[in-house]
C-alpha cells in the first residue's frame, strides 16, 4: 500500500468515526443537521397503528395488493416495478443492499413516490439523497455484534443488519411506534439457478428470476447475494422477541411460503 492509499484509508476511517459520532449525539438530543432532526421526528409517530412490510416473493401475485392502498406500508428494493398490480407506492421505501443500489441506482434516484426513503449512510456514493431521504447509520460489520443478531430500538443512533432488508424495516417500524406489523410476500425460499454465475457470496443472474414477483427482478445481468435463510431466521426470532417483550407483534400474512417464525394470519381476514 503506497502513501496515498494509506492517507485515503485514514481519511475514510476518520469520516466514518465522525459520522457515527454524529448519530450518537443525535440519539442524545444534539442535532448537527436536518437529517437527524427528521429521523427524531418519526419516533412513535404511528404509535398503536398497524403496518405491512411487503416482501418481494412470487406469492405477491396470489393476493389483492390493492387492499393495502390505504395502509401504512414498507416496500424495499425494486418494489416500485410492481406498481401496476399494486395500484400504489409504499408509504416508506428502504434499501440496504449495495448491489441493488448500484445496479438500480438510476431508477432509485428517480423514485420520489414514497413519503420517506431510508438508505444506509454507506450508499451515498451511488444513491443521491432528495428531500424525502433519511440516511441511517447502518452497522454493517458483523464483527461488531456481541451476540448476533442485535436489534435497534432507536434508529436515530444505529440500525443493525440481519441478512435481509426486511429486518431493517422491522427496526424502523418499531421506532415509529407501530404495534402490529404484518408480513406479505415473504416466501422465504430461494433457488439459485444452475446457469447463475457465482463469485463467493455474489450471484449474477444469466436468466429469469424465479424468486420474486417479477421474472426481471433479479433477471439477466442483475447481481444478488447468497440468500442466507438461516441468518434471516435468527434475525426474525430476535425481532419477534423484541416486539413481544414490549406488547407488540409481527405476524405473517404471506400466502404459502416457508417462513414459520411468526404466527400466521389469513391476509383477507385483515380487511374484514
Amino acid at each position: 500500500m503506497d502513501f496515498l492509499q494509506k492517507v485515503r484509508k485514514k481519511i475514510k476511517t476518520i469520516k466514518g468515526r465522525a459520522s457515527n459520532f454524529r448519530y450518537v449525539l443525535a440519539a442524545n438530543g444534539i442535532f448537527i443537521n436536518d437529517n437527524e432532526r427528521k429521523i427524531a421526528n418519526l419516533h412513535n409517530i404511528h404509535a398503536g397503528k398497524r403496518a405491512f412490510i411487503i416482501g418481494n416473493g412470487p406469492s405477491l401475485n396470489k393476493i389483492d395488493l390493492r387492499l393495502l392502498k390505504n395502509e401504512y406500508t414498507f416496500g424495499v428494493n425494486a418494489i416500485y416495478t410492481n406498481y401496476e398490480k399494486m395500484g400504489f407506492y409504499p408509504t416508506y421505501y428502504v434499501v440496504e443492499d449495495y448491489l441493488v443500489a448500484e445496479d438500480r441506482a438510476t431508477e432509485i434516484n428517480a423514485y420520489h413516490e414514497s413519503k420517506a426513503k431510508f438508505f444506509g449512510n454507506y450508499l451515498r456514493y451511488c444513491l443521491v439523497p432528495d428531500d424525502t431521504t433519511l440516511v441511517l447509520n447502518f452497522r454493517l460489520d458483523y464483527r461488531e455484534y456481541e451476540n448476533f443478531p442485535n436489534f435497534s430500538e432507536n434508529i436515530l443512533k444505529e440500525v443493525w443488519v440481519g441478512g435481509t432488508v426486511s429486518y431493517v424495516c422491522m427496526q424502523i417500524a418499531y421506532y415509529m411506534g407501530f404495534s402490529e406489523v404484518y408480513l406479505v410476500g415473504f416466501d422465504h425460499n430461494y433457488d439459485i439457478p444452475k446457469d447463475a454465475k457465482i463469485n463467493k457470496e455474489i450471484i449474477t443472474s444469466t436468466s429469469h428470476d424465479v424468486n420474486h414477483f417479477n421474472a426481471a427482478y433479479f433477471g439477466e445481468g442483475k447481481r444478488w447475494h447468497d440468500p442466507r435463510v438461516d441468518r434471516m431466521e435468527q434475525s426474525y426470532h430476535r425481532a419477534k422477541a423484541v416486539y413481544e417483550k414490549n406488547g407488540r407483534f409481527i405476524k405473517n400474512a404471506t400466502v404459502g411460503g416457508k417462513l414459520e417464525v411468526f404466527e400466521r394470519v389469513q391476509y383477507e381476514s385483515l380487511f374484514v
